[in-house]
């Protein structure tokens, strides 16, 4: 996995695409992989999930939550969420449920092979994959409207995740959620200068009931859809299909990622690894530390176990009636 092998596409980008993906670049050195931020590919990966474990596990430790650790998945619904599926995903991050979402995000597809009975060839199997960078889109939205920037970046979202039977999960330390632009440090006029994470996932968007007035509620949802607006020009989305063998690395705060719809058995794996202020590859919690008090030290795994406490308690109905 030498620096050469990493296909960087943003000279392809800089000449026809209006939002630029920064250039990000892994190599395999003495010590653990180093990039800059964005997205990356590393070529040469063998196409099995031990491979791609183990490449996780040189970047850091994997985060475990309640889709498990390392993920080796098909779109069997093993896990009651539209990632199972063969289902187009629009771009979304993911786990804007949890207090602290995760960070580094990889997935390596092993295999994508014909349905069988089927007339299908691979060029129609779809499931092409699609990336944005969400700072450059939050940067050209503040641009259009600085009002509809400031919107989405004071205004909270509540979040949840409910397809498990026996889950209901949301940011436990912020239960009215947190808004789709986050700042540090904050600031009551946020400027993307200062922009660090983005949270935007419509599938987990709960129901907001506690707007202030009408105007506000009118003002959030002017201001989401002159952002999905932006999501869905296709001159600022990259496509391409995941291959075995290249595995895809992505900052998750920063990063935007979807799939078309695809048919056959498409098995991918990969897994979560947490973030923080200084490095993506830092384990330091001084973060959560500085955020939130005497919590902080069991902050990756509290919105699951509070979760698993409220649905105890209370059982799922009571539950998804407070969301």
């Amino acid at each position: 996995m030498e620096e050469e092998g990493v296909k960087d596409l943003t000279k392809t980008l800089v000449s026809t695409r209006s939002l630029i993906l920064e250039k990000a670049v892994l190599t395999n050195d003495a010590g653990p992989p180093k990039w800059q931020l964005g997205f990356c590919f590393v070529d040469d990966t063998p196409p099995t999930p031990e491979a791609t474990e183990e490449l996780l596990n040189r970047i850091a430790f994997i985060r475990s939550t309640h889709y498990g650790a390392f993920w080796d998945f098909t779109s069997d619904l093993s896990s009651k969420d539209t990632a199972y599926t063969a289902l187009a995903l629009p771009l979304h991050t993911d786990t804007t449920y949890f207090t602290d979402p995760a960070g580094l995000q990889m997935f390596h597809c092993l295999s994508h092979t014909l349905p069988s009975s089927s007339h299908a060839t691979q060029s129609s199997l779809g499931g092409q994959s699609t990336l944005l960078d969400g700072f450059s889109a939050a940067s050209h939205l503040h641009t259009q409207s600085p009002h509809h920037y400031s919107t989405l970046s004071t205004i909270p979202v509540p979040t949840h995740s409910s397809g498990e039977p026996t889950l209901s999960i949301t940011p436990a330390l912020r239960s009215a959620g947190f808004p789709v632009f986050n700042h540090d440090p904050p600031s009551s006029i946020p400027t993307p200068g200062a922009l660090t994470q983005i949270r935007w996932n419509n599938d987990d968007r709960a129901t907001k009931t506690s707007w202030e007035s009408p105007q506000q509620m009118a003002q959030w949802y002017a201001a989401a859809q002159a952002w999905t607006n932006i999501l869905r020009d296709e001159g600022n989305v990259l496509r391409f299909k995941l291959e075995p063998g290249r595995p895809l690395i992505f900052d998750n705060w920063r990063m935007l990622h979807g799939r078309e719809a695809f048919v056959g058995k498409r098995r991918v794996c990969g897994g979560y690894r947490r973030r923080d202020r200084s490095s993506p590859f830092d384990d330091d919690i001084s973060r959560e530390r500085a955020n939130f008090g005497f919590l902080r030290v069991a902050l990756v795994n509290y919105d699951d176990f509070l979760s698993r406490y409220l649905m105890t308690n209370f059982g799922r109905e009571d539950i998804l009636r407070r969301i």
